[in-house]
């Protein structure tokens, strides 16, 4: 017997009162079908309810809502027993926020349909994100405009409805979208002199309820463009999360808000410019170092020359500017270790005619720090993770060469 759908009629409402006509193990949990309920089901893009189940002094949670052959399932964790007279509550906050994500979808859409002939062929709502698909490029410039579209209509608070036709009607009607596909009963939404279409999700009762949307990225996607963007409640916090966030910034910096981009801009390019200078002091330092190694060098066991360099701080690029450097001198064996971030990375270097094996040198190092790598019996590389006192580790290691 097919669960029958409140919302369909009522959308505003927030509870009802129920009986428990099935109750099946499903998944790691159970799954509760009503003879009557308020939560929407997953689907059509919008997310399912959440809320609980309530009988005397019990509360069960409803962790997810899902549909099969017109029953309702309400996922819980815990049984409810077949012929529990229930209250099914929802939690209203996700319900509203899922009407206005939903209902501004439909409307940004229209707003791209009217203004651009752009068709939206693809809706995703997440957790944090609602996002649609459309068929032709859109320029942020567009989008913008899309958007105060949308808004605009929002504002007129105009009157949203919905009507069960069948769908041999539906396809003589004026609809954004239709799927001719589709048979028996639909379900149409329109918003009073805009957007129409067939839709099975919530939709507030006026577009005021929206509150309003803003899009907050527009990339190309297939052939087309896809738009991130979010309504109501949701758009507000993330748009105070945002303006505290370049307020912040633009404190640090000493500049106005509207500025961020000029002093990022700068502050990329001192960034570049002490990066530069920082290289070529190091490199200068390296070579300093280098000329004082090979003035006094250690040897290996067999009399090869043998040079080791330990830093606390080395980038990778430097590193490996430095063992280019060792690498070139002949009758040599090179090994450079360096900590980066979390990281302890080493190379080792072995000049042509040596009797070093640079592989067998790497096996031992990565048994000891617990790390790994590899490469060529004249050169390898590796790394492990960061450990007190992996200099000694090292040093052990090396003398033994």
């Amino acid at each position: 017997m097919e669960t029958k759908r409140l919302f369909d009629t009522d959308v505003m409402k927030k509870s009802c009162e129920a009986e428990v006509v099935d109750c099946q193990p499903y998944h790691d949990g159970f799954a509760v079908v009503l003879d009557q309920t308020v939560f929407f089901p997953e689907g059509g893009g919008q997310l399912s309810d959440t809320g609980t189940l309530n009988f005397g002094t019990k509360k069960v949670p409803v962790s997810h809502v899902h549909e099969k052959n017109g029953i309702i399932f309400h996922e819980t964790k815990k049984a409810v027993e077949i012929g529990t007279k229930v209250t099914a509550e929802l939690n209203w906050l996700v319900r509203f926020d899922h009407m206005q994500q939903h209902c501004g979808e439909h409307m940004l859409s229209y707003a791209f349909f009217k203004l651009f002939g752009a068709h939206n062929v693809g809706f995703h709502m997440t957790a944090d994100m609602v996002g649609i698909d459309l068929d032709k490029e859109m320029t942020w410039e567009q989008a913008l405009q899309a958007e105060r579209f949308t808004n605009q209509q929002i504002q007129e608070d105009r009157a949203i409805t919905t009507k069960l036709v069948p769908a041999e009607e539906a396809a003589k009607m004026q609809l954004r979208k239709f799927n001719d596909k589709l048979t028996g009963m639909l379900r149409i939404v329109s918003v009073e002199g805009s957007d129409s279409c067939t839709c099975c999700g919530t939709h507030p009762t006026s577009s005021g309820m929206v509150g309003l949307v803003k899009i907050f990225k527009v990339e190309k996607h297939k052939e087309g463009s896809r738009v991130s963007f979010l309504c109501g409640r949701e758009a507000l916090e993330r748009v105070e999360a945002y303006m505290l966030a370049a307020l912040d910034a633009s404190n640090l910096l000493s500049i106005k808000e509207t500025e961020l981009p000029d002093g990022v801009a700068r502050l990329q390019q001192e960034k570049k410019e002490l990066g530069e200078r920082l290289t070529e002091c190091t490199g200068k330092l390296l070579d300093y170092r280098l000329a004082e190694m090979q003035q006094h060098p250690e040897t290996t066991k067999n009399g090869h020359k043998k040079f080791v360099v330990m830093e606390e701080q080395l980038t990778p690029k430097e590193a490996k500017a430095l063992m280019k450097r060792l690498s070139d001198i002949e009758d040599a064996f090179a090994a450079v270790f360096y900590h980066n971030g979390e990281r302890i990375n080493y190379m080792f270097a072995a000049a042509e005619g040596t009797d070093i094996n640079c592989q067998q040198v790497i096996r031992e190092v990565n048994t000891a720090l617990n790390g790994r790598g590899g490469g060529r019996p004249a050169s390898c590389q590796g790394s492990a993770a960061y450990q007190e006192g992996w200099q000694q580790r090292a040093a052990e290691l090396m003398a033994n060469i």
